[in-house]
């Protein structure tokens, strides 16, 4: 070390050293203290972008307790924000997440982001490019752009992640992955997946009349990265979902819970091909109306995927809206087909696997099979609390450094993410029209290392929306 030169200890050593300095203490090991003490200097101490909704379960499971800190809260809605800063008294408020990083980023080790879709991928990047761990709701992001991005930039940064979706740490998932790359049912080649939302307004007309923000929101800050548009009580506090500007719809609310038992299953990466069908809406005299700023009532969306090593190329088949597929010959008719308004049918060439939300209960077709066979062990080691260790797991694998493992890291996330919203880019085609030409239901063939539609260029500008100006183009 030069001469003069201050070392540069990391934040918790710090803290630790200037402690025992100041007081003259020694450090009491751990099991002189007693069996589940927990160090001040061991404690994670998270910041929260977004603090009402989904963040009401990810702040408190990872907080755990106690085991963990809550230091500083954000939301553009102080509506929202109303329990978590009762919960957490002590960790400073803000709007505005930038102000938020700006003034705390060196007493934050990680972010929790439960923000609207649109905001993701800005929020989640200058965490990470201050070096800060994040768990971000699902779906990941808005666009396929954006989820590349995140996905490179935690390799960059190195930097602990996990998305959202709970399901991916519950111990169905990890069998279901087993059973089918055991082969129990044969080389699966068609996946069904389907699921009863939207619950909120879609395939509906813009919303008029002139209203007045109230006065806890930020409604520019709210709007953030999307176009800007007058207030209106419709978008919020969660119907926002159904509003492309905002939301992921359908797809982006439940395709990451139940696209996600599959796509590890079946070992999915870019899909080829996209193409999709959807309901459309009339007015009298049989006039066909297009709502381009809201998802539709209902689809059905096919998406191709290529061949994997020695796994056969696979056809996955969503449906929303109260869609379902065909209830296979081997269910009888008094048994339900997954959970009814949702589940996962996979198709093999020896038997069928069906299952509900986050691979819930999987059963084997005919359900008599479950008991004439001995199913092949779970490979993948079991989170504690399966489901609800998600916010866990992550917050431990911080504490260990980049490269532990946690369930819906963003190198899987990422990829399941673009596949996801590979089916709202294909419904956002389908209504797109250049002149007179309307593509109705058009195949498009995807080049996934290069994330471009190689057949129908009008698709790519879904690929990859503009922000609203004044926010940054997102890079890694």
């Amino acid at each position: 070390m030069q001469a003069g030169k201050k070392p540069n200890l990391p934040r918790r050593n710090f803290i630790r050293n200037s402690s025992l300095a100041a007081a003259g203490f020694f450090i009491v090991p751990r099991n002189v203290l007693g069996r589940g003490f927990t160090a001040p200097s061991d404690k994670l101490n998270i910041a929260g972008i977004g603090a009402g909704g989904k963040a009401e379960v990810n702040l408190p499971y990872a907080w755990n307790k106690g085991a963990e800190n809550i230091v500083a809260l954000c939301d553009v809605d102080d509506r929202m924000a109303v329990n978590a800063r009762k919960r957490w008294p002590n960790a400073p408020y803000y709007r505005d997440y930038r102000q938020m990083l700006d003034k705390e980023h060196k007493n934050i080790d990680a972010v929790i982001i439960t923000s609207p879709d649109h905001m993701h991928a800005v929020q989640a990047m200058a965490c990470m490019q201050l070096g800060k761990h994040v768990y971000v709701e699902k779906p990941l992001t808005h666009d396929i752009y954006e989820a590349r991005m995140l996905t490179e930039a935690a390799r960059k940064y190195k930097v602990v992640t996990q998305m959202g979706n709970q399901g991916s740490s519950g111990d169905d998932t990890r069998n279901i992955e087993t059973w089918i790359q055991d082969g129990v049912i044969g080389d699966v080649h068609t996946v069904h997946v389907w699921t009863n939302r939207p619950t909120w307004p879609q395939g509906i007309p813009t919303p008029t009349g002139k209203f007045e923000a109230p006065k806890e929101v930020d409604w520019d800050l709210w709007l953030g990265t999307a176009p800007f548009r007058e207030f209106n009580p419709t978008y919020i506090p969660a119907i926002w979902r159904g509003w492309v500007d905002f939301g992921t719809g359908s797809l982006g609310d439940m395709g990451c819970h139940f696209i996600d038992v599959p796509f590890r299953a079946l070992k999915l990466g870019y899909p080829t091909a996209v193409e999709c069908s959807v309901t459309r809406t009339y007015t009298g005299f049989f006039q066909e109306v297009f709502y381009n700023d809201s998802y539709p009532l209902s689809s059905k969306i096919h998406i191709q995927f290529p061949q994997r090593d020695k796994m056969v190329p696979v056809e996955m088949v969503w449906y929303d809206g109260g869609l379902t597929p065909k209830r296979p010959a081997e269910l009888l008719p008094d048994e339900r087909l997954g959970e009814g308004d949702g589940g996962i049918l996979f198709e093999g060439t020896k038997g069928k696997l069906m299952a509900g939300l986050f691979g819930r209960k999987p059963t084997l077709l005919p359900t008599k099979r479950m008991s004439e066979m001995t199913l092949p062990v779970a490979k993948q080691p079991f989170v504690p609390g399966g489901s609800e260790g998600h916010q866990k797991q992550w917050t431990d694998a911080c504490k260990k450094g980049f490269g532990t493992y946690t369930s819906s890291g963003f190198d899987s996330s990422g990829p399941l993410t673009e596949t996801v919203l590979m089916g709202n880019l294909a419904v956002r085609s389908f209504f797109h029209k250049q002149g007179q030409d309307f593509p109705g239901r058009k195949l498009l063939l995807w080049d996934g290392p290069n994330m471009k539609i190689t057949n129908f260029e009008p698709a790519n500008r879904f690929v990859k929306r503009e922000y609203r100006k004044g926010w940054s183009e997102l890079k890694a």
